[in-house]
């Protein structure tokens, strides 16, 4: 059974995964969700033509996935997205290896039925 994500029980997912050694406080654990906002924004200059930080998004994607682990991290990271940013926050996913063969997304979503982004994946080629 898959588990799915939503307004309701998304704060206390992302409480349980958080995993911070040095977390000074709630203000901190503040500053490291403000992560997927950051994402979202590059994501979407990207979408309307302003360029694309492929090095700032892989941080980012990087970072949060030491904080909340892999598994966690993707799940979050779909459940934030709106469904047209999904080719591409996959393209980052696959590139860094977050993302496991045939993932299921929502209930009705597996990982395979999203597209890459070729764009996207011809700049990680060049890193």
């Amino acid at each position: 059974m898959i588990f799915e994500l939503n307004n309701e029980n998304f704060l206390m997912f992302a409480i349980k995964h958080y995993d911070n050694p040095n977390c000074r406080g709630i203000v901190e654990f503040n500053e490291d969700l403000k992560k997927f906002k950051y994402i979202k924004r590059l994501l979407s200059r990207y979408k309307a033509g302003k360029g694309l930080k492929v090095r700032l998004i892989l941080n980012h994607i990087i970072v949060l996935n030491n904080l909340f682990g892999p598994d966690a991290c993707v799940k979050m990271l779909f459940f934030k997205f709106e469904q047209k940013y999904w080719a591409q926050l996959k393209t980052f996913l696959v590139f860094l290896n977050l993302i496991p063969p045939n993932m299921q997304i929502t209930l009705s979503i597996n990982e395979t039925d999203i597209p890459i982004d070729m764009v996207i994946a011809n700049e990680l080629r060049k890193i």
